[in-house]
């Protein structure tokens, strides 16, 4: 028999009203009602002189009643397009796939906010894995992204899919490459294979204007060539979970993501920024890893010594 001492019970009941606090906060507050601007500035080797650019990052918006509605979709597009951005990009992840959930977005309605998106460069985007593993709404049956394709399409808003595109921004040329998905066909990993085709995307780059690439899993970032100035990848959701003192259970992370969790990084001359993301898998919680939109920076100031 356990006999508790007047401390144990205080000690007790504090522990249980922390853990309802943390357990409140993760999912009324970072899960389902913040939202903020994470912004970076990186210093890309060789990035021609007078190529000032912004760009909008938007990743893991992961649908669902009631922590993503298309109302909150809004709110990420609304502060995406206050930054003025020269190009906004999409990472992939647009539906939602855990079971804790009231109902599931239609593809439609949130469609029809990322529709608002505004840029005179344009807005891309790559599918994510839970795209490729769920249909859009994910009670019907896995369709191979289709769905998600069509709604983004309705959108207005291109998937770049192994390709590369040539932009231009007052006058001076770069490009964009979007990657297909690493674990398209896997969603246990040691089956199956991705869509990623990198050789391919590149083809149709026939100068020396700095690229840019999109991919979803970071994971891919030592694979990418010393042509690349640039890569941008979300999946990670910045670890989602990061305790206070201890961090985030990053031993578990690097078994099933890498080491690219989060933030910037640096592989020779090459730069990476993994975004933090905007919506959740596994369980809608977030702890100290509130949902993000990015905005990257790119000559100007951010090459200044």
């Amino acid at each position: 028999m356990v006999h508790l001492t007047r401390r144990r019970l205080i000690v007790g009941a504090g522990m249980a009203a922390v853990s309802l606090s943390l357990s409140s906060y993760a999912t009324a507050y970072e899960t389902g009602s913040a939202l903020t601007l994470a912004e970076y500035a990186p210093r890309l080797h060789d990035w021609p002189d007078g190529l000032e650019l912004k760009i909008a990052v938007i990743a893991d918006i992961h649908a669902c009643y009631p922590w993503m509605p298309e109302e909150r979709v809004g709110d990420i597009v609304d502060l995406a397009n206050a930054q003025q951005p020269d190009l906004t990009v999409l990472l992939g992840d647009y539906v939602c796939t855990h079971q804790l959930v009231s109902g599931y977005v239609p593809p439609g309605a949130w469609a029809e906010q990322l529709a608002r998106l505004e840029a005179p460069l344009g807005v891309y985007s790559i599918l994510g894995n839970h795209d490729w593993w769920s249909a859009a709404i994910p009670t019907d049956p896995p369709d191979n992204s289709r769905s998600i394709r069509s709604a983004l399409a309705a959108a207005g808003v291109p998937v770049l899919e192994n390709q590369s595109v040539r932009l231009s921004r007052a006058g001076r040329p770069f490009w964009l490459i979007g990657l297909g998905d690493l674990l398209a066909h896997a969603p246990h990993r040691r089956h199956g294979r991705g869509a990623d085709d990198l050789k391919g995307a590149m083809r149709a780059i026939n100068d020396d204007a700095p690229a840019i690439l999109l991919v979803h899993e970071p994971y891919f970032f030592p694979r990418v060539p010393d042509r690349i100035a640039l890569t941008l990848a979300g999946h990670t959701h910045g670890g989602q979970v990061n305790f206070p003192i201890v961090g985030a259970p990053v031993h578990f992370l690097k078994r099933s993501m890498g080491r690219f969790i989060y933030g910037e990084y640096a592989l020779g001359e090459r730069r990476m920024i993994v975004s933090g993301g905007l919506g959740t898998s596994l369980a809608p919680v977030r702890v100290l890893r509130p949902p993000e939109v990015v905005m990257v920076k790119l000559g100007g100031e951010s090459l200044s010594a």
